[in-house]
């Protein structure tokens, strides 16, 4: 943290707090391409101290209508027992002139890391009772009065989430395909309530009692409470595990909890509607990231990774909808592999690979973090200029046979509904396009 930064939250804390306040500890935790997040130790000239939570935009990218609907939706899930932090101060209509947009809350104690929450044995009883326990939060997010929150987006999803798309780079066939298997099964509306938007594994604090804390409201807008429990069973949320609730457990003891809360059954065939949205909107969200690493700033290499993650949503909606095995053989042989002579490049990006992972062994957390996104990166690159020749002419000559000059002139005619994933040449192919980019992008999964 700058010493500018550092100098304005301790006289913002001083002023709401009362007294002088010192920070004793300012910690940047990772993850969360969009906001800034440091946890930090506050303690007053008395000795008393408290632990807080700090969530600012970057800067250039403020935004004080957001801050201001998440500050509001915590008091009002606070109020029908949603757990959540205690918002303690928050940026005013204009920005801080040192803190920018910014939104301060207490820390709450639990565990947020996917990976721990899915694999420590400590906590294994609670893991199981989570998809009821979360059923029954999410019934009462969606009693929020949604009067009581400010600045709150309505809009339809499916318009909302295209012109996000076609404003975020170029068409791709399985996206368009699933826009258009959204429009042609779309469910009769199950209500309009406040939707948390992003509630998902990641997002909540657990620990041994239970869900301690519900974070990140700044996606929170009016629509179908049903998207929520879609979103939380979105295959990305898993993160590995082959329980379909945030990688937790059931599907029937997420909607037993929702219905004991609520005294409504969740519909099954609805909420899998939700589902194919969710990891179309995640494609949509990773498209967006991308985008937004134009802008610069200390995440951007983080922002360009999260891009092919596009590969990975279109691998789980072509499963989701079906689509049939493809065919492409990435071992295929017709690779010209000495052309620029010795080392390869695939041995020269892993020799960088090594170094960056040396440099931020010895680092700070956040410098660890970027240094594993930046051995990531080189890896994708590395398996990319290992695609042999034969298969990148194959899939050309495959789109010229169907009267395209390339993937996105497809992506076009599926939208122009010219192809359709019913056409078996039609979805092989774009298996084929996908699995591909998959198995570039992140071949493990």
């Amino acid at each position: 943290m700058s010493g500018d930064l550092k100098e304005a939250l301790t006289e913002r804390l001083s002023e709401t707090f009362e007294g002088r306040w010192t920070l004793r500890r300012v910690e940047r935790l990772t993850g969360g391409a969009s906001r800034e997040t440091w946890a930090i130790t506050a303690a007053s000239a008395d000795g008393d101290t408290r632990e807080l939570i700090l969530r600012r935009d970057p800067p250039g990218r403020e935004n004080t209508r957001r801050i201001a609907m998440e500050a509001a939706a915590f008091d009002e899930a606070a109020r029908v027992d949603v757990p959540v932090p205690t918002v303690v101060d928050r940026s005013a209509d204009e920005p801080h002139p040192g803190l920018g947009s910014y939104l301060i809350t207490t820390r709450v104690p639990g565990e947020a890391l996917p990976q721990k929450l899915l694999r420590d044995e400590n906590l294994a009883e609670v893991r199981a009772a989570l998809p009821y326990e979360l059923g029954r939060i999410l019934a009462r997010i969606h009693r929020m009065d949604v009067a009581a929150v400010p600045n709150l987006p309505d809009h339809d999803p499916l318009e909302f989430l295209f012109d996000e798309y076609t404003a975020t780079g170029q068409p791709v066939p399985m996206l368009e395909a699933t826009f258009r298997w959204l429009s042609e099964h779309r469910p009769e509306e199950t209500g309009k309530t406040l939707v948390h938007g992003d509630f998902r594994n990641g997002n909540l604090l657990v620990d041994a009692e239970g869900v301690r804390g519900v974070l990140d409201w700044e996606l929170a807008h009016v629509g179908d409470p049903m998207e929520d429990l879609g979103w939380l069973c979105t295959r990305t949320w898993r993160f590995g595990s082959p329980h379909p609730v945030g990688g937790f457990g059931s599907r029937e003891d997420l909607f037993r909890g929702y219905a004991d809360e609520s005294g409504r059954e969740p519909d099954p065939d609805v909420v899998r509607w939700w589902e194919v949205y969710g990891s179309l909107r995640w494609a949509v969200i990773c498209r967006m990231q991308e985008a937004a690493a134009s802008s610069g700033g200390d995440n951007r290499l983080e922002l360009l990774a999260i891009g092919r993650r596009v590969a990975e949503c279109e691998h789980d909606l072509l499963d989701l909808l079906d689509v049939p095995a493809g065919t492409t053989d990435l071992d295929a042989t017709g690779a010209v592999t000495d052309l620029f002579g010795s080392p390869s490049a695939g041995e020269l990006l892993g020799a960088v690979k090594e170094f960056v992972l040396e440099i931020g062994s010895g680092s700070d957390a956040k410098t660890r973090y970027r240094s594993r996104v930046a051995a990531h990166v080189l890896d994708i690159v590395a398996r990319e200029a290992a695609v042999p020749g034969a298969v990148r002419d194959r899939l050309r000559t495959r789109l010229a046979g169907m009267g395209y000059r390339s993937e996105a002139d497809l992506a076009l005619g599926v939208r122009a509904g010219r192809d359709r994933l019913e056409d078996p040449e039609v979805a092989v192919l774009i298996r084929d396009l996908a699995e591909t980019r998959l198995r570039v992008a992140n071949p493990k999964y």
